[in-house]
């Protein structure tokens, strides 16, 4: 990287602890944010954090930092972390430092950008509500995203945040033409290599950019990584004037890397032992997601949830900036429900008369309905039977269960697992399937006609291919019946 200044500023490590380094410069002390190189060959990368008096500083790692010595120089880079951008950064999977690392030379061509860049100002902001379609049923119906906005995917380990995540990038791109930027947080390497080689698979690489912090890496590489994905969907919205889709996987990762950061800087732990900045460094990422006049960037955000515990700071904090929040539980993906949205917890800002329609309120509401008057019946259900129901009660049983099901769906992105093929749906084929059921069309059909199906129209099909195997049985018994 180049250095700015006549000459190099060098300093020297006064102390190492951990992850955190204390470095002290006689002349020209580096402010925040500053990048200092380090080691034998400057393979060791810290950022600035605090200046703690006129001759030191104190900066986190960004590498590990095995073989770092008090005394060893260290220069100073003059320059903020900085990434690439260009067109030739497409179909690429990148660091935190804009290093590539997909085995593939080093893009061409490119620009380089600091990460740590201000939200747009309000005047530059777009004012517009727009319902942004992903082609899955139960979130267009019932939690509609915003265009521009931030949706959560709140859930504990193993119900789904990340299959539901790669079927959003297959379905923008591959139906709606946009682009997509993918930012792993603290993630697993198994997870990156699945995603690379899925999405290269499905011929959808070519309108990706892919940034990852591994889990194995230190905490200060991380917490930069989300800013360091935001930079290139800025680039791509401002410069480029497209529509980008952010998908941040996972933004809790992000809350534990500055929990970590913060405690290596000695600073006193908040509530629940996070760090006592969360809602500034978490505001700093969050207000940098912004629809404009020239572009948007809608960001989807998969939130972990400690002990899928919903009051946990952690998800509280990232609740307050979203306009859509899809909550996966963990009882419906063990009745194989999926996506296991559960559809009751889930809300969105976005779901008001004004925004997507009034007929479309009105059917999402009686869906809310008769799925919370079902919850209430359940335990009736269980211990006595649907027989103990009145008819009206049973009726409102059967719309729920067979509402339940048509609102699963198969996804592209799980064809090799589940053998079924990928079903994209429109909000106008979600809407008529689920007024069709709460008027009782497919009363007389089986749940099981509904489950795992794209439009209502497949139920049908469903059924008829049920049907002859059906049919002899009632020819053989009349015999016996006259």
């Amino acid at each position: 990287m180049s250095t700015s200044g006549t000459s190099p500023n060098h300093g020297a490590v006064v102390s190492v602890r951990g992850g955190v380094v204390d470095v002290r410069f006689d002349q020209n002390l580096p402010p925040v944010y500053t990048v200092l190189r380090t080691g034998t060959k400057g393979e060791i990368v810290i950022e600035v954090l605090t200046q703690l008096d006129a001759r030191r500083v104190r900066g986190v790692a960004l590498t590990p930092t095995q073989g770092l010595a008090r005394g060893m120089s260290v220069e100073n880079t003059g320059e903020p972390l900085r990434v690439p951008v260009g067109k030739t950064v497409l179909a690429r999977m990148f660091d935190v430092f804009g290093r590539a690392i997909d085995h593939q030379p080093e893009p061409t061509d490119v620009q380089w950008r600091t990460i740590h860049r201000d939200p747009p100002s309000l005047s530059e902001r777009s004012t517009k509500s727009e319902v942004f379609e992903t082609g899955i049923k139960a979130i267009d119906v019932l939690v509609p995203l915003e265009r521009g906005g931030k949706g959560g995917l709140f859930g504990g380990a193993g119900v789904g945040k990340t299959v539901l995540l790669t079927e959003m990038i297959h379905n923008m791109i591959g139906h709606q033409k946009g682009m997509s930027i993918f930012c792993g947080i603290g993630e697993r390497c198994r997870e990156g290599e699945e995603l690379y080689s899925g999405m290269k698979a499905a011929g959808v690489l070519k309108d990706m950019v892919l940034v990852y912090g591994q889990m194995n890496e230190p905490p200060g590489n991380r917490f930069r990584v989300g800013a360091a994905a935001l930079t290139f969907a800025e680039y791509f919205r401002d410069d480029e004037h497209k529509d980008v889709l952010l998908l941040i996987d996972n933004i809790f990762r992000f809350i534990q890397a500055g929990m970590e950061v913060s405690g290596l800087l000695g600073r006193m732990p908040s509530r629940l032992g996070y760090q006592p900045t969360m809602s500034t460094e978490l505001s700093g990422l969050e207000e940098r997601i912004a629809n404009t006049t020239a572009g948007a960037i809608t960001s989807i955000q998969a939130v972990y949830v400690p002990a899928d515990d919903l009051t946990d700071p952690a998800a509280v904090h990232v609740f307050s900036h979203l306009s859509a929040s899809i909550v996966l539980s963990r009882k419906r993906a063990s009745e194989g429900l999926y996506p296991a949205i559960d559809l009751l917890q889930s809300s969105s800002k976005m779901a008001t008369p004004g925004i997507v329609g009034v007929a479309h309120y009105n059917l999402a509401q009686e869906i809310r309905k008769t799925l919370a008057q079902y919850e209430d019946l359940k335990d009736i259900v269980a211990m006595l039977g649907m027989e103990q129901l009145s008819p009206e009660d049973r009726m409102i049983v059967g719309r729920a269960r067979r509402l339940e099901r048509f609102l699963t769906q198969p996804f592209f992105t799980t064809e090799q697992f589940s053998g079924m093929k990928g079903k994209l749906v429109s909000l106008k084929d979600a809407l008529d399937g689920c007024e069709r059921i709460l008027r009782d069309e497919f009363k007389d059909y089986p749940e099981s006609a509904l489950y795992m199906i794209g439009a209502i129209s497949e139920a049908k099909k469903t059924d008829d291919k049920a049907k002859p195997d059906a049919k002899p049985k009632p020819e053989t018994a009349k015999p016996h019946e006259s």
